[in-house]
C-alpha cells in the first residue's frame, strides 16, 4: 500500500469512485506513480521495477488492471475535466475552448486488431507521402492558460480509438469515420457541460457541412479552416409563399477572389502566431451561408488572414457562430497548434508509442491513460507551484537560457517531489548536509538511471 502525500491524495480522490474494487484502485495508484517515475518505455514490467516490485510474484495482477479489471475510462475523463476547469478556468461565464484532432500512434503487430495504414502527418509533406502502420486516436483537449508557463497548453481530457476501415470490414460492420466518432465525443462533452459556452477548434478535416451542421444542434461553436474556393452565398430571402423555400441567396465572391480584390478593406492587427511571436497580420471578415448541393446550408462567419510580409500563406477560417468576434476566431484557431505540442511532449516524456500491450482492451485503455497523465501531471505541478512558488523554475544551462518552465520541467518537479516524499528520508545528525536514504531506494534509483534510455 502506498503512503502518498496529502497533496497527491487530494488529486486522486475524485477518480476513486470509478474503480470498482479497492484492490484495483490500489494497483492503479502504483501504476500511476510508476508511469511518472519510469524513464523510457512505459510497460508494466518497467513500472513495477521502478516501484520496487520487480521480485513480486503477483505481477500478473497489475497487467489485469489494464486488460481485465472493471473501471470506467469515461468516468475518469469526466473527473479529470472537472478538475481542470476548477483549477485553471476562473471566469464561469467565459467560453471553454477545446481542441480536437486525430493522431497516429506508430505500432506494428498482427495481434493489434484496430491497426491500419495511414498517412504519417509528421513525416509527410505536400510533395512527399509517407505511410505508417499504427493506431488512430482522436483526442479532445482543453486549451487553457497555465499561470506559471504564461502560455496556452492543450490538456487532454478524452481520447478515443478510431479503428481502421479494415477493422470494420473484417467484422461485417458499418465503418465509423473520424467525424462520426468526433460527433459522439462532443455529444458527451455537451452532456458534461450543459450550461457552459463551449468553443471547439479543429483542423481542415472537420470542414464538412454535415459535421458542422450537427454542431448547431449541440449549441457548440466550431472553428476550422475554410477552403479559399468554398461556395458562399447571401442568406435566403423571406419565403414568398410560392414554390419551395429558398435555401440560399445570391452567390458571393470566394475567399480567393476577396484575397486578390484590390478593393478589399483590410484591418492590420497584432496577434500571437504559430511561432509564439507577436506578428502584424491583416484580416477581413464577413457573414455568409456556406452551401453545397444536397447538404444543409450553414450560416457562418468567415475570416481571411494574410501576412503583409509574405512569409506565411493566407488562411481562411470559419466559425459556426456568425456573431463571434473575428479577432477571437483567429485567436482560437491559432491555439490549435498546442495540440501538436502536447502530442510531441507525450511521445517524448510519457512514453506514448513505447507500450507493448496486445490485448484489445489494454490497447484501448493505455494510450488514453498516458495522454490523460499529461493533464494530471500538470495539475500536480500547479498544486506544487501554488504551495512552493520559489521551488519551481525552468532548467537552465550555460548554453541555453529557458525563460519559462515547460512540461519537462513540470514532470521533473513532480518526480523530485515523489522521490523526496519517500517517508524514510532523514538528515544525518552528525553531518547536517548529509542525507540518509534506505539502501533499497538507493538501489532502485541506481538501477533506474543505469537502464534509462
Amino acid at each position: 500500500m502506498l503512503n502518498l502525500p496529502g497533496i497527491i491524495i487530494d488529486l486522486l480522490n475524485p477518480f476513486a469512485p470509478y474503480f470498482y474494487g479497492v484492490t484495483t484502485w490500489m494497483k492503479a495508484q502504483i501504476l500511476l506513480m510508476g508511469a511518472i517515475l519510469t524513464p523510457g518505455k512505459r510497460v508494466v514490467s518497467e513500472v513495477l521495477r521502478v516501484m520496487g516490485l520487480g521480485e513480486s510474484e503477483q505481477f500478473a495482477q497489475y497487467h489485469q488492471v489494464l486488460n481485465r479489471a472493471v473501471w470506467s475510462p469515461l468516468g475518469l475523463s469526466q473527473a479529470l475535466l472537472k478538475l481542470l476547469v476548477k483549477t485553471f478556468v476562473q471566469a464561469e461565464t467565459a467560453p471553454l475552448v477545446f481542441g480536437i484532432d486525430p493522431t497516429i500512434e506508430r505500432r506494428w503487430g498482427r495481434q493489434i486488431a484496430a491497426r491500419g495504414i495511414y498517412r504519417d502527418p509528421v513525416r509527410s509533406s505536400k510533395s512527399h507521402f509517407v505511410k505508417v502502420s499504427g493506431l488512430r486516436w482522436i483526442s479532445l483537449m482543453l486549451l487553457t492558460p497555465i499561470p506559471w508557463a504564461q502560455r496556452i497548453w492543450a490538456l487532454p481530457v478524452m481520447t478515443v480509438l478510431a479503428p481502421s476501415e479494415r477493422y470494420y470490414q473484417q467484422r461485417a460492420r458499418t465503418a465509423k469515420t473520424v467525424l462520426d466518432r468526433s460527433v459522439q465525443m462532443l455529444k458527451v462533452l455537451r452532456r458534461w457541460l450543459p450550461n457552459r459556452p463551449v468553443v471547439i477548434v479543429g483542423d481542415s478535416a472537420y470542414a464538412a457541412l454535415d459535421f458542422l451542421s450537427s454542431m448547431q444542434s449541440l449549441t457548440l461553436t466550431f472553428v476550422t479552416r475554410l477552403r479559399l474556393d468554398a461556395a458562399l452565398y447571401d442568406p435566403a430571402p423571406p419565403y414568398s409563399g410560392r414554390g419551395r423555400p429558398r435555401k440560399k441567396g445570391q452567390r458571393l465572391p470566394t475567399l480567393a477572389q476577396v484575397l486578390y480584390d484590390p478593393n478589399t478593406v483590410w484591418t492590420t492587427i497584432s496577434l500571437p502566431w504559430y511561432d509564439g511571436q507577436q506578428r502584424a497580420m491583416q484580416i477581413t471578415s464577413d457573414c455568409a451561408v456556406w452551401f453545397h448541393a444536397g447538404k444543409p446550408p450553414l450560416p457562418i462567419r468567415w475570416v481571411l488572414v494574410r501576412d503583409p510580409q509574405g512569409e506565411y500563406d493566407s488562411v481562411g477560417m470559419l466559425c459556426t457562430d456568425p456573431t463571434a468576434d473575428p479577432l477571437a476566431i483567429v485567436d482560437w484557431f491559432v491555439q490549435r497548434w498546442q495540440l501538436e505540442v502536447t502530442f510531441e511532449e507525450a511521445r517524448r516524456h510519457l512514453g506514448v508509442e513505447t507500450q507493448r500491450q496486445w490485448s484489445d482492451k489494454a490497447i484501448a485503455r493505455t494510450t488514453p491513460l498516458l495522454l490523460g497523465l499529461f493533464s494530471w501531471v500538470t495539475l500536480l505541478a500547479h498544486a506544487l507551484f501554488t504551495k512552493h512558488p520559489a521551488s519551481f523554475h525552468a532548467r537552465q544551462s550555460a548554453w541555453y537560457a529557458k525563460p519559462l518552465p515547460t512540461f519537462s520541467d513540470a514532470l521533473a518537479l513532480v518526480r523530485q517531489f515523489l522521490w523526496s516524499a519517500y517517508p524514510t528520508f532523514h538528515t544525518s545528525r552528525e553531518e547536517p548536509d548529509m542525507l540518509k536514504i534506505p539502501k533499497s531506494l538507493f538501489d532502485t534509483l541506481i538501477s533506474t538511471l543505469s537502464y534509462a534510455a
